[in-house]
């Protein structure tokens, strides 16, 4: 065996769950991604989806993903920088831009990329990037690539940040990247807060709304909109993969940052272009959040519904006012179990254990689509205080 395979070969712990036959990674779905799905010949209520307007089998998305695929084929077979840019990616990007209020706005490929080429890039040697403790994975690794001074700020804690902010020469570039709404525990940042820091530190502010877009402000435009700060936010980032049924992300900002990132973001212009379909179907995905306002209303309806509900039932659920809903169980092992028990039952959610959060924060990661009924979620709720009773996960 060679080193690599010798030294990657110590890395057992999948196999370890399968043997338990609880590993709940890479279940196979052979139907839409819809409030329900097939499984195994079966139909489980599906809980664990990012789907958060319920789109990605409305039949408009879907004719509109088929024509542009007729019309433009599979693929662009380059990036946007050289032969990849479509009239219709820049018919999305003006769209996008006017819709969350910014000047520009640029696509890139996945909602991933979109923080890598960004955070990596726009900062130099001597400036300062000052991530959230708990930011997504991607704004993480966009850090890494980057040359500039990292600091960190304790998760939502603006005193943590503030102290951070500190630590800043006064005349270097400065840029605070947040979360909008927290991927794993669903709780919200107090973006208020983080600006009113931002201006009195001369920094600026990027906000990642892949979870507020279509959830949170007027017509899903995100929490940026939701707390009335669209001109003190200076980049936000959306990607399509959720709310906007497709795949693929954006950055909306002014028109001298889009300017510099067209001309050096890597992951922009080392990456083929996001697919005419892919394109298509963000865009009629787009067309039907703002026409039809309901499916955001219905969405806190069930939302608040859950909320109250998993509270009464003794369920630990940290912070969370969105449609995530962290159920902790603070055993990885035990999450595993849980997992397979409700997927028996037939309840579809997904397990967060370490490393993607400390040993003790582990959790079952609940979240909520427009298109789920009341009657859905309650049989989901039914199936989740069986299960957490059998464990003795709820309160006393």
């Amino acid at each position: 065996m060679k080193p690599l395979q010798e030294k990657l070969s110590q890395y057992t712990e999948p196999q370890k769950a399968k043997a338990a036959g609880v590993y709940p990674y890479f279940r196979a779905i052979s139907s839409e991604q819809d409030t329900e799905v097939l499984m195994n010949g079966k139909k489980v209520l599906m809980f664990g989806s990012n789907s958060y307007m319920g789109l990605t089998n409305h039949p408009k998305v879907i004719e509109a993903a088929v024509e542009a695929t007729k019309k433009y084929g599979t693929g662009l077979a380059g990036s946007p920088f050289l032969n990849g840019t479509l009239d219709i990616h820049k018919q999305l990007e003006a769209r996008l831009a006017e819709f969350v209020g910014k000047e520009d706005a640029m696509i890139y490929s996945t909602g991933f990329g979109v923080n890598l080429g960004v955070v990596s890039t726009l900062t130099g040697r001597e400036d300062y990037i000052i991530l959230d403790e708990q930011d997504h994975a991607s704004i993480i690794e966009g850090r890494r690539l980057s040359f500039s001074n990292y600091l960190k700020y304790k998760h939502n804690d603006m005193a943590s940040l503030e102290a951070q902010l500190k630590k800043c020469k006064p005349d270097k570039v400065k840029l605070i990247v947040t979360d909008g709404v927290f991927s794993m525990e669903g709780d919200v940042a107090n973006i208020p807060e983080i600006v009113r820091l931002a201006k009195q530190y001369n920094a600026s502010v990027m906000v990642d709304e892949a979870h507020g877009l279509g959830v949170f402000g007027k017509g899903g435009r995100g929490t940026v909109n939701h707390f009335g700060l669209t001109d003190d936010v200076d980049l936000i980032m959306g990607t399509f993969s959720k709310s906007f049924a497709s795949l693929g992300g954006f950055i909306a900002t002014d028109k001298v940052i889009t300017n510099f990132l067209r001309h050096h973001s890597r992951s922009y212009i080392f990456t083929a272009s996001i697919t005419p379909g892919a394109t298509a179907a963000a865009n009629a995905a787009l067309d039907i959040m703002l026409s039809e306002p309901e499916r955001q209303e219905h969405l806190w309806e069930i939302t608040h519904y859950a909320l109250e509900n998993f509270r009464a039932m003794g369920c630990e659920i940290g912070h969370t006012s969105t449609p995530i809903i962290p159920l902790f169980i603070r055993d990885d092992y035990k999450t595993f179990h849980v997992t397979k028990d409700l997927l028996d039952e037939g309840v579809f959610v997904n397990p967060v254990v370490t490393p993607a959060v400390a040993p003790n924060d582990t959790l079952i990661r609940y979240s909520l689509m427009a298109t789920h009924t009341k009657e859905q979620v309650t049989r989901s709720l039914e199936a989740i205080e069986k299960v957490f009773k059998r464990y003795d996960l709820l309160k006393k």
